[in-house]
């Protein structure tokens, strides 16, 4: 795998350089281009040994939560008379979210190799990549990379000749959001209803089929092969600024932007700088007004704050958001905030699978309200009730969901409440009933 050369200053093509190669999509282009070698040295390695490499550099999960991918891995003990597995989460459904599909359409077998280092680490033989029913084109071209690795010897009862096994299975989903989750993607799989399960037990000790199991992100698996190749000092020389995030990320930007698109930077980078000079800044005769940086979910941020924002797990935090899966939404002055959030709770509403009350009659209840708000229909103590009511959603149900739609609420009344100000229903004053009062 040939060092990176980017394409636009500021980026840094690692896991995105073949994006647009039609070559890298089949096997012989991609083991052209390096692919394979890690799987090739990993398999010449120790689980643990690999599981170290992995710890030491700093790789956190790129799915949204940035749990480190070590010491998730370390969490498994092969060997220990268990079947394990290996979940790859490529559902990939936060609306504003969009890079797991492209890795997928133009460098499917970096994922099979992903997984398949995966699971020698963890001790599993068998790998399921669970895929978004609707990504059509990425489904088709994740069973044709399988399909010729098996050929290849590459998958199988002897992968590479080593006398391992290491199988991958793709699963189809049906396009449920909830599903992404990671307990509900496992039930899917077993071919349960997409309910998230309560915790504990982890996956790590009762996961899919009820045996130890792993779950980790496409971008994450697919990090995994440089790593091997060219080490873990390499992947944490990629970081601009803190230590705990370490590597470069890819970034979904959609919305009022000149420039949508997939963007891979190192971690630190300046959010200021991506967007203005990157993504080539608003559109002409528009300014920015907000931003949702991780996906819907992840709290809004004032165009102050994106601003002052440098690109990693700790920067986002510090500047009231959250990396989350990197889903970048743009708005700028010509969109209302009332109907951009009012969409979301709807979404969420639309996504839940109605087993937490809170989260079932919560996200139903708060749709009602933004509406009704964004209609000119609200009253001042909407805005207290919605408040109220993302309280009782906020860390009282089995999965985020819940705390997903009472998020950019909370975050959209606190920092543009002056927009749901003008949007509410003034009450009509009666100078007869007040003469009398």
């Amino acid at each position: 795998m040939g060092y990176p050369h980017p394409s636009h200053a500021g980026e840094t093509p690692v896991l995105s350089q073949y994006f647009g190669d039609r070559e890298a999509i089949t096997l012989d282009g991609w083991r052209k281009r390096g692919g394979y070698n890690g799987l090739q040295k990993a398999l010449s390695m120790s689980p643990s040994e690999i599981v170290d490499v992995v710890k030491a550099s700093g790789l956190r999960g790129r799915g949204g939560a940035g749990f480190p991918t070590g010491i998730k891995w370390s969490f498994m003990k092969p060997g220990d008379g268990k079947p394990h597995y290996l979940c790859c989460n490529a559902d990939e459904s936060e609306p504003g979210t969009f890079k797991d599909r492209e890795i997928m359409r133009w460098t499917p077998h970096a994922l099979v190799e992903g997984c398949a280092i995966g699971a020698y680490a963890i001790g599993a033989e068998t790998a399921y990549i669970y895929i978004r029913g609707e990504f059509t084109e990425p489904l088709a071209r994740m069973r044709a990379a399988v399909r010729e690795a098996y050929d290849a010897g590459i998958l199988g009862k002897n992968a590479m000749g080593t006398g391992k096994r290491i199988d991958i299975v793709i699963h189809k989903g049906a396009g449920a959001y909830i599903c992404g989750e990671e307990t509900a993607m496992m039930n899917s799989i077993e071919g349960r209803r997409g309910n998230p399960r309560i915790k504990p037990p982890f996956p790590a000790v009762s996961g899919v089929f009820a045996q130890p199991t792993t779950i980790n992100n496409v971008e994450t698996l697919v990090a995994v092969p440089h790593i091997i190749v060219r080490g873990a000092e390499w992947y944490k020389g990629l970081s601009l600024s803190s230590p705990k995030s370490t590597g470069s990320k890819l970034f979904s930007v959609c919305g009022n932007i000149a420039k949508p698109g997939n963007y891979e930077v190192t971690l630190g980078f300046s959010f200021k700088d991506f967007l203005y000079d990157l993504c080539g800044g608003p559109l002409p005769g528009r300014k920015f007004k907000a931003i949702i940086p991780g996906g819907i979910s992840v709290p809004i941020q004032t165009m102050e704050e994106a601003e002052a924002t440098k690109m990693d797990y700790e920067g986002f935090v510090e500047q009231g958001s959250m990396l989350g899966s990197g889903g970048v939404i743009v708005f700028d002055d010509q969109q209302n905030m009332v109907k951009q959030i009012a969409r979301a709770a709807r979404f969420f509403a639309h996504e839940s699978c109605a087993q937490c009350t809170q989260c079932r009659e919560g996200t139903a209840w708060t749709t009602k309200i933004m509406e009704r708000i964004r209609d000119g229909e609200g009253t001042a103590e909407d805005l207290d009730t919605l408040f109220s009511i993302a309280d009782n959603m906020t860390g009282k149900t089995i999965c985020v969901l819940s705390d997903s739609c009472a998020v950019p609420v909370v975050s959209g009344i606190n920092k543009f409440r002056s927009e749901f100000e003008a949007l509410i229903k003034k009450p009509t004053f009666h100078p007869v009933t007040a003469a009398v009062a």
